[in-house]
């Protein structure tokens, strides 16, 4: 297991959640790329600002990051030495995802910048994550693969996880930080 750690997976797969129980159990500081990302009102910065923010962010030499922004992959792909892809059923998301949703929006959870889902937000919008869980995990598995097959990214120790029970039998191999 390596000391720079990105999980990847579509949304609602449980990225941040692996990610903050690795970063507890190998004592690992957690990186969100959400919260380097998102500003208020769901704004995003510029895409260079976003790699200076990524950048910064991983320049030490332990940390466990989640998320698949293509715009700052091979600053993350080439700096970690780990990869955990989360490839999971749509199904599976779909229901996390609800349960996140409802969650989050009865609770007026607050996120990165202060933004907060909405009814109409989720299951109202072309922005849904319900829509770009589909569009985002059907991108994911055209690319992984070749990506993953790059030579800049050979130095890589790939974990690739179909199901929340592979995910788990493998957590417990790491024992309890």
């Amino acid at each position: 297991m390596g000391t720079r750690i990105v999980v990847v997976g579509a949304t609602g797969s449980g990225k941040t959640t692996l990610a903050c129980q690795l970063a507890q159990r190998l004592n690992l500081p957690h990186v969100e790329l959400d919260a380097l990302h998102w500003g208020p009102n769901w704004t995003m910065p510029p895409d260079e600002e976003f790699r200076q923010r990524v950048d910064e962010a991983l320049s030490g030499p332990r940390w466990v990051t989640d998320g698949n922004y293509s715009k700052a992959r091979r600053i993350i792909w080439q700096r970690a030495d780990c990869l955990i892809w989360l490839d999971y059923s749509l199904p599976l998301i779909w229901g996390r995802l609800f349960r996140r949703a409802v969650r989050r929006i009865r609770q007026q959870e607050e996120l990165w910048g202060s933004n907060r889902e909405s009814w109409r937000g989720q299951f109202f919008s072309r922005d849904s994550l319900f829509l770009f869980a589909v569009t985002s995990r059907r991108k994911h598995h055209r690319t992984y693969p070749a990506l993953l097959a790059q030579p800049e990214y050979a130095h890589l120790q790939v974990y690739h996880w179909r199901s929340p029970r592979e995910t788990e039998r493998w957590l417990q191999t790491l024992g309890e930080g």
